[in-house]
């Protein structure tokens, strides 16, 4: 059965289809159950994630956040929940651009005009400033905007990125389920061997991406990763004092390596700093 990645707009109703959905598929949504583990890999509070990912942290919260940390580490347990056979809808956490090269995934926008969401939020939090929530949504919609840009390098909002865009200012909850369900039915979004295979290795490039960027001894290395059936290339130039080795021996404790292919290279010493 394909895995479906939504993203969604404050005030959609993608929460009502993305539930919607589960219900139809007997498998439940994920969205909150990444918040704790990001929070502690990040040895941050679940507070500031939630703040942060919102569009809502002061100063502070900003300047102590690593971004490069909350992008690797979100992609790394978005793919750990992709990998469950639990789990049918990923909402949110950039799935549907993350997962978009896996041919049984379905790529999902909600959305709707500004002028039906704000009325629909201000029912929803029992509120009459209209300005206040339509500053809401705005701030949260910056936010999003802004990780999509900065993780995945795309307009979240462009639909190209996206198998099907429903509209729920005219199309009912129920009716963007049948469309979403139409589409699992599709011969073309079928797992197979191929697509699995895809999964596998993309699902391995971030475990072991994490890990790298987790241990003091490679956190700090840019490199480039490829795995393939379990085989793990690593490649790139890394700076003096790094020792390649190290990567090798965070990468063969990550499971479901079979065998690394160490590239890393040091890096010479400038000539100019020589010469200075």
């Amino acid at each position: 059965m394909p895995l479906i990645a939504m993203t969604r707009e404050m005030g959609s109703l993608g929460k009502d289809v993305a539930s919607a959905l589960a219900a139809r598929l007997g498998k439940p949504v994920v969205h909150h159950e990444i918040i704790d583990n990001l929070a502690n890999k990040m040895r941050l509070r679940k507070s500031h994630v939630v703040r942060f990912l919102d569009g809502k942290a002061n100063i502070w919260e900003r300047l102590t956040t690593d971004k490069t940390s909350l992008s690797i580490y979100t992609a790394d347990e978005t793919i750990a929940l992709a990998e469950s056979d639990n789990v049918s809808v990923i909402r949110g956490w950039g799935s549907a651009h993350l997962l978009r090269p896996i041919r049984h995934v379905i790529c999902v926008r909600v959305c709707a005009p500004l002028k039906v969401r704000v009325p629909r939020m201000m029912a929803r939090l029992n509120s009459d400033d209209e300005a206040f929530i339509t500053n809401e949504i705005k701030m949260s919609e910056e936010a999003h905007g802004a990780i999509t840009r900065r993780h995945f390098g795309v307009n979240w909002q462009d639909p190209e990125h996206y198998d099907l865009v429903l509209n729920t200012e005219r199309v009912s909850i129920d009716k963007c389920a049948d469309e979403v369900m139409a589409l699992a039915s599709n011969a073309e979004f079928q797992e197979t061997e191929q697509s699995l295979q895809m999964m596998a290795n993309l699902a391995l490039e971030t475990h072991v991406r994490a890990a790298l960027h987790a241990d003091p001894r490679t956190d700090k290395m840019h490199v480039s990763i490829t795995a393939d059936c379990g085989v793990v290339t690593l490649a790139g130039m890394v700076e003096r004092g790094s020792e390649p080795v190290d990567a090798s021996e965070v990468v063969a404790a990550v499971p479901r390596v079979k065998e690394i292919d160490n590239q890393l290279k040091i890096a010479a010493v400038s000539r100019l700093k020589m010469d200075g």
